[in-house]
């Protein structure tokens, strides 16, 4: 079976889940490691380093982890390199977490206008200069990056960043198959994974795009040669995927014509009772259930995608404000419903090529090392 080194922290199998803003928080991290057997590395949602280092209350609730998640892994996203050492400088030194993950991907137009995210390692040297600090005062700590090819097809990055992290001693890169200017339509580029492995041979690759089941992510690494795989929206209302992932790789999952097919395919009485759970947890993080339970609605269709439930039954669910209700709602289903054909798939967002707003004169120099627009730290999603 194939292991990924991060550090001194093996993952096996080598399957991460990715940072994902109001969704990898603590319960449904809880959810894929316990579908998993708690075998893979499971990052946290998207923390931004002036909220960290002003220790912000919402950011530092979102920092914590349970006693059994090891290692604890944090995502920090950050546009200021003395900001970005500060806050692994923190990390390290109040032991907040065992691993640090640097996100380089977010897409959002708010964050890119700005020069964050996918729009900052255009800038090399500014690129350079937060790696550095954030490998200098992380100690210990193993520091990551995730990225994507670049700005747009006409401005490729991630070929010059993977060379720039090798050099300042990132760990291992992830890299989404797509540019900022294709968010998350079209197909992931798969061969962009294989050149970036071969161009940084020394450090681990990881590979992040259209993976959607078990299969997809071993096929993933057969075609890329990747040392494992980051798994996004394709465990969007589907945390028993790490379930799956797991036996794929342990060569204990159902073959079908000599490939992996889904080892969870549960009923619809098994997804409710996941649903459910879900919801609990996320009222006891939070500390309140109404809030859990209102918290829940956003995954109310990715959980039910394709069973028959109707339009009426989908709003009355993803309106609910109490676990009771929940539980009543979900009752009333046709619970013995097998999982659905065509149920697997994309999920989530799923929007097209966009032009990628960019501050003005950004493209001008791409060594340029002017600073970032601290507004482009916005607390939103990376991928």
């Amino acid at each position: 079976m194939s292991l990924l080194q991060i550090g001194p922290h093996t993952v096996q199998p080598p399957v991460v889940l990715a940072p994902m803003a109001g969704i990898t928080n603590a319960p449904f991290r809880t959810l894929c490691r316990e579908f998993s057997g708690g075998k893979g590395l499971f990052v946290s949602e998207m923390i931004t380093t002036r909220a960290l280092v002003e220790r912000n209350e919402k950011t530092m609730q979102l920092i914590h982890f349970d006693e059994t998640e090891k290692p604890r892994s944090i995502q920090l996203y950050g546009v200021d390199p003395d900001t970005v050492g500060k806050a692994a400088r923190m990390i390290a030194e109040e032991n907040l977490a065992d691993h640090i993950d640097l996100n380089f991907g977010c897409p959002v137009p708010k964050v890119t206008r700005k020069g964050g995210g996918s729009a900052l390692p255009y800038k090399r040297n500014l690129l350079r200069s937060i790696l550095r600090e954030a490998v200098a005062n992380a100690g210990a700590l193993p520091v990551t990056m995730k990225m994507r090819k670049g700005i747009d097809d006409d401005h490729i990055t991630y070929l010059d960043a993977g060379r720039i992290a090798a050099e300042e001693g990132i760990t291992a890169i992830a890299l989404h198959g797509r540019t900022a200017a294709q968010h998350y339509g079209g197909t992931a580029d798969w061969d962009a994974i294989a050149r970036l492995k071969e161009h940084v041979p020394e450090i681990p690759v990881l590979g992040n795009g259209d993976i959607w089941s078990a299969d997809d992510a071993r096929r993933m690494m057969r075609e890329t040669g990747c040392d494992g795989v980051v798994v996004g929206r394709g465990c969007l209302g589907r945390p028993w995927l790490f379930g799956d992932l797991v036996a794929a790789f342990e060569g204990t999952g159902p073959q079908a014509g000599g490939r992996e097919v889904a080892f969870a395919q549960p009923t619809l009485k098994e997804v409710a009772a996941v649903m459910l759970r879900h919801a609990t947890l996320l009222g006891e993080w939070i500390g309140d259930e109404a809030r859990g339970v209102i918290d829940f609605r956003k995954h109310v269709a990715w959980y039910t995608k394709g069973f028959s439930i109707g339009s009426e039954m989908r709003r009355s669910l993803a309106v609910t404000s109490s676990l009771d209700e929940l539980d009543a709602l979900l009752s009333e289903l046709d619970l013995d419903q097998p999982w659905p054909v065509g149920a697997d798939g994309p999920r989530g967002r799923t929007s097209g090529r966009n032009r990628v707003v960019l501050p003005d004169g950004w493209l001008e120099d791409p060594y340029d090392c002017a600073g970032v627009d601290a507004d482009a730290e916005l607390d939103t999603s990376g991928g």
